[in-house]
Order: C-alpha cells, then sequence, then structure tokens
C-alpha cells in the first residue's frame, strides 16, 4: 500500500488496481441463513465486485445522474451498500448517506439541504419517509430500492412524480449501457481527481443541529499507506463487519479493507449472532466500539461464571495473572506511556525478571484456559480496533492478558475519520495510538500557548484527512478550521513523549457545577462502566452544587445477585427500586469514583437513578455509541430534575 497516494486518484481507482492484482480473492462474505436456520456466508471476489459497481455506475448514467451530482443513501448495512457508493463515486457524482433510524424531519434536512437528486432507499419504510417529504424535495426524481416496495409505496410515488427502481433493475440497466459504451465508466473514473469530493456525512448532532462533514476521496486515501502499522493485514484475511457502514468510521475501514485485498463478512452487534458468526466465518480482524468489546468481555465472564466452583477460580487465577504479566513486559519493552519522561533503561531493568518469572505462568495459563477464550472467536483472530469512544481500561487490560489484542484509535468525522491508533509493533495500552503518518497534533491551552506532553489542552488537528468543511455553513467552518488548516476537535487530551495521545474529555461536554469547578464526565461515565454491574450511564450536574447521574445497570448481573441473596423479583423496574440493589449500584460508585482512583472530591458522583431500559442507537446513542446528551437530558428530565431537587 506504499504507493497508493503516489498513483491512485480516487476510491474506484484503489478499487480497479485491487481487482487488478487480486481478482480471484474475496472482496465480500454474503450471509445466507437455509431452511433448517443454518448460516453460512457466501463469497462474491474481486472480480464479481467489481463488476457489481461498474453496472450500478451505469446505471446511474441511464438514469441521468452525472458527474458532480448529489445521491442519498437510506439505508443500513448490506452488500449492496458498498456496491452503490462505489457506484455513485465511479461516476464522479457525491453520496449524501444516512442510516434507516433517521427521522423524515432528518432526511427533509439531509438531502434537502444537499438537493439530492436521486437516493438509494433501503425498503417501504424508507420510500415511504422520503416520499413524505417530497414538498421540501423539488429536485428529487429518482429511488432506488434494496428491498421490493409494497403497492402503496408505489402508487404514493407515483403520485408525487418520482421514479421507483428496484436495484437489480439499475444493475440491469447498468448491463445494456456497458454493452452499448463499453469502457464509458472507466472513462468516467478516470476523470477523477484526489481533492474531487466524495461524501458529505452529517454528525450526529450531540450538541445539537447536524452538519454536513465535506470529505474528498484524498481524505479517505491518505490513511492507508500508514494503516499497515496498525494491523499487519495480508490479501485474504476476512474482518467481521458489525458498526453501520454510513458512518465515517466503518466506511473509512471497509475502504481500507479494500485497498489491503481482504475480505469483508457482514454480522450484527447481537451477541448471539456475532458470537456465531466468529464461529463460522473465522475472521483475523474486527473493528467495533467500546461497548461491543465490553459485551465479549462480559459474555465470556457470564459463560466462565456458569462453569462455577473451580473452574471459576481457575480462570480467575489466571487472568490476575495475566494482568501482571502485560504490565511487566509492557514495563520492559517501553510500552508504558511516557507522559512525564519515563526513564526506559530504568523500566527495563525494573520489568525484566518478573516478566520472564511470569512468562511460563502465561504460557500455562495460554494453553489451559486462553485459548479456549480464542477458539470462541474462531481461532484465526489477531487483533481488534476500538474506536468511537473511550475504551474502558477494564475491557482493555483483559483482552490484552488473555493473549487477544485489542487496540485503540481515535478521530472524528471531520478527520475521515482516523487521526491516532496504537500501532502493531508499539501498541501502548493508556493511550488512543500515535499519530497516523503525515498527520500533526498540538495540544493548547485556553490562551493558544502548545503546551508539552503530560499537560492538558484542547487537541488540534492539520493532515491531508481534515475535511474541506462543512456544507453551506462557512461560519462553522471557520469556527472549527484556522487558515493555515489546524482543526479544533474539541477534545480535551494530553500528548505523550511519543508523540501519542491520551483523551480525557470533551470541551462541548464540560460540567461546570455551582462553585466554579469543571468537571469532564467522559473519565467518570468510562470508570463507572467498569463496573460488572454498570452497563451504561450519564453524568449530569451543569449549575448544581454536585454530580449525579442517570445508571443502565447490567440486567442479568443485577438479577443474578438477586437470585443469589434471596431478593424476590417480581418485575425488572421493581426490583431496580429494592434497597439492596441500590447498594450494591452505591458500593460500586462509591469505590469507582473516588480520591483511590485520582478523582477530585467534586467530581464523586452523590446520586444516581437507575434506568431499566438500555440507551439505544438514533434515540440516546449516535451511530458510533456516543451519548446524544441533549436527547437523555429531554428524555430523562424528570429523572434528572429528582436529583438535584432539595430534600431528595
Amino acid at each position: 500500500m506504499e504507493n497508493v497516494q503516489k498513483t491512485e486518484q480516487t476510491l474506484p481507482l484503489m478499487l480497479r488496481d485491487r481487482v487488478r492484482e487480486w481478482p480471484d480473492i474475496t472482496a465480500q462474505y454474503v450471509k445466507n441463513r437455509a431452511g433448517d436456520g443454518k448460516t453460512s456466508f457466501k463469497p462474491k471476489n474481486y472480480r464479481q465486485f467489481y463488476d457489481e459497481v461498474r453496472f450500478a455506475a451505469g446505471g446511474l448514467l441511464e438514469l441521468g445522474c452525472r458527474r458532480g451530482d448529489h445521491i442519498g443513501i437510506i439505508a443500513d448495512n448490506r452488500p449492496e451498500w458498498m456496491v452503490t457508493d462505489f457506484g455513485v463515486l465511479a461516476i464522479g457524482a457525491v453520496d449524501v448517506p444516512r442510516g434507516c433510524d433517521a427521522t423524515a424531519q432528518e432526511i427533509t434536512y439531509i438531502l434537502g439541504i444537499t438537493g439530492c437528486v436521486a437516493a438509494f432507499a433501503e425498503n417501504t419504510r424508507q420510500v415511504l419517509k422520503i416520499l413524505a417529504c417530497k414538498p421540501e424535495l423539488p429536485g428529487l426524481n429518482t429511488l432506488i430500492t434494496y428491498d421490493p416496495v409494497d403497492e402503496s409505496a408505489e402508487k404514493a410515488a407515483e403520485a408525487a412524480g418520482i421514479r421507483v427502481i428496484y436495484f437489480p433493475s439499475l444493475i440491469a440497466l447498468g448491463q445494456k449501457h456497458e454493452a452499448l459504451k463499453p469502457g464509458n465508466v472507466e472513462a468516467e473514473m478516470e476523470k477523477g481527481r484526489r481533492e474531487d469530493l466524495a461524501t458529505i456525512i452529517f454528525t450526529s448532532g450531540t450538541t445539537g443541529e447536524p452538519k454536513g462533514v465535506m470529505l474528498s476521496h484524498g481524505n479517505f486515501l491518505c490513511q492507508l499507506p500508514g494503516f499497515e502499522l496498525v494491523f499487519e493485514v495480508k490479501p485474504g484475511d476476512i474482518w467481521l463487519s458489525v458498526l453501520p457502514v454510513w458512518h465515517v468510521y466503518e466506511r473509512a475501514i471497509e475502504y481500507i479493507i479494500f485497498g489491503s485485498g481482504s475480505g469483508i463478512a457482514y454480522s450484527k452487534p447481537i451477541a448471539t449472532i456475532l458470537m456465531e458468526d466468529f464461529r463460522i466465518i473465522r475472521p483475523q480482524w474486527m473493528v467495533s466500539v467500546p461497548r461491543v468489546w465490553e459485551a465479549i468481555m462480559d459474555g465470556i465472564y457470564r459463560n466462565v461464571k456458569q462453569l462455577g466452583g473451580l473452574q471459576k477460580h481457575f480462570f480467575d487465577f489466571f487472568v490476575s495473572f495475566g494482568l501482571m504479566y502485560t504490565y511487566f513486559k509492557d514495563l520492559t519493552f517501553g510500552l508504558l506511556p511516557n507522559f512525564h519522561g519515563r526513564l526506559r533503561v530504568l523500566d527495563t531493568v525494573m520489568g525484566f525478571f518478573p516478566w520472564l518469572l511470569l512468562a511460563p505462568v502465561q504460557g500455562l495459563a495460554t494453553l489451559l484456559v486462553f485459548n479456549r477464550i480464542k477458539a470462541k472467536l474462531g481461532g484465526r483472530f489477531r487483533a481488534g480496533l476500538s474506536g468511537g469512544g473511550s475504551l474502558p481500561a477494564r475491557a482493555d487490560h483483559f483482552f490484552n492478558a488473555v493473549g487477544l489484542r485489542l487496540q485503540e484509535a481515535y478521530g472524528l468525522t471531520e478527520t475521515a475519520p482516523i487521526v491516532t491508533a496504537r500501532r502493531w509493533k508499539k501498541a501502548r495500552r493508556g493511550t488512543i495510538g500515535q499519530l497516523l503518518l503525515n498527520t500533526e497534533a498540538r495540544v493548547l491551552d485556553d490562551r493558544g500557548r502548545v503546551l508539552p506532553p503530560g499537560h492538558n489542552g484542547i487537541i488540534h488537528i492539520r493532515g491531508s484527512q481534515v475535511m474541506a468543511g462543512y456544507y453551506q455553513r462557512p461560519e462553522a467552518t471557520a469556527a472549527a478550521l484556522s487558515p493555515d488548516g489546524w482543526l479544533n476537535t474539541g477534545d480535551i487530551g494530553m500528548m505523550t513523549h511519543d508523540h501519542e495521545l491520551r483523551i480525557t474529555g470533551r470541551a462541548k461536554d464540560t460540567i461546570v457545577l455551582r462553585g466554579g469547578e469543571n468537571v469532564e464526565p467522559v473519565p467518570i461515565e468510562c470508570k463507572l462502566r467498569g463496573s460488572e454491574y454498570i452497563f451504561q450511564c450519564m453524568v449530569a450536574g451543569q449549575d448544581q452544587k454536585y454530580l449525579a447521574a442517570l445508571i443502565v445497570p447490567v440486567q442479568s448481573a443485577v438479577m443474578a445477585f438477586a437470585e443469589e441473596n434471596n431478593i424476590p423479583i417480581v418485575d425488572y423496574e421493581l426490583l431496580l427500586q429494592q434497597p439492596e440493589i441500590n447498594g450494591i449500584i452505591a458500593a460500586e460508585v462509591a469505590n469507582l469514583v473516588g480520591p483511590k482512583t485520582g478523582f477530585k472530591p467534586f467530581e464523586r458522583v452523590f446520586k444516581f437513578r437507575l434506568i431499566p431500559g438500555p440507551f439505544e442507537p438514533g434515540r440516546e446513542l449516535s451511530g458510533k455509541q456516543e451519548l446524544l446528551r441533549h436527547r437523555i437530558s429531554a428524555r430523562y428530565a424528570r429523572e434528572i430534575h429528582s436529583l438535584f431537587k432539595p430534600g431528595s
């Protein structure tokens, strides 16, 4: 991938080069469920995938779409998604994606402000959403659907003056175009340039109205050469995909997958489905968000707990040794983060003999226990990448202790998105990794002064992956981008002496207490999620005397605790009101967030309310599992108010 930046101008041209190199390697594994309920994956090689891309592009040309047009994609993960994306980009058009969780109002805003002339829609429901917005979408004339639509949608489309085309019919149009004008699609591809706009991705709106981030082909392509330092990916490797592809994080990873000649198998972030797919497809790599990695870890612990007795103690014993082993190994080889000037020689001396003594125990643990965990993930799994939020230390250390490498990356929609990632040969836990190639970062204080390593400030990024700006939002663009190309991320963090970053908070999330204390809720929430009883939480307290939290417990853990302690279970919501349950959560909160764990007195959580249902994507969470704080605050306004009510 070293010559990508020099030779490949656009993403479709990158794909074409990979097809010429590895035509018979599998590009996609499409899930099939047989009549007997058994799951299998049907492979589609690079040549077949590229043919579909060319036909999709030719079909769009036949429909009258042209270079520079904006085309919506309102759909969730499916094999046709990336075919569509590459097809749109092949003719020089720009796609505007969003998932099926989008409301009619969001679709109106996204497709309307960008002036989309056509849109892909997953099914009847999405078609009806779009048609409901038609009066505000005067330029929209065509809908292409992945699933057949029912008669009601066809009639509604006809009444609105919109033509509806089934995706296979688009492919057939493209085949006709190819027969009549052979080579025309590739001629269009050749016109593309690196600086051409590829997509307009709207932010999740965690702080209000979404903004359309304009990303070019070059913004994505510049990440490919540096990613080979993050994962040692080989042609033919398999990635398990669980994140929404309309989101920039998954999308960039899929470009990296195609750029490396490896393949994608589509799964879902649901434990039973995911673990079955691990067993069947036996992937080497997976990229996901912290919530999914925590769920996998908790599932492993639940299975071990069910075994009980000696096996559980055996497992806990070896995990404890694994944690010590990885710590001393990191100390020996200089893999602890260096914020304040560590003496690496002293670290090596202090870590070497404990690491050497623990190595045989780790080998025995791997043979007797940890290999069984690896077998549950298919037996070939090499590493996972976590992004889209802060990875709790508990999960980070656990996976590495049992020999399943888990690395962390960081980025924003505005940076397409990868800025940093832990490198394969120097993965330092406690950081979000080193900067990608040709990327700069600086940490500034409130006065705009550059801070040295180990000091908290606002992170600014400059590099080829930084966006062109926000679509039709010049004021917002000027506020985020300096004239010399520095992007204000809005994230609070610090740099190490090895040019790695650690995120410690988010400027926009900062809570200012009544006493004037500034509190970053993210580290507190991350620490609380390290409890086996706490699944999700949101810290609140703006303009209040103290901090409080909404907490979503781990239902299975709470139920197990109730059974073990003979607490009557009539109804789960009623169970959460029991003093014993609130007591165990209160003990977890007190133990995790306090002076002993490095938190200041005003950072303690004094009150909490247990919420029975989880925060869900599209409602309280963004597509990358970030808390939509304004939505949670609105949805649970009464509960939050009660936490700060005098005498409560």
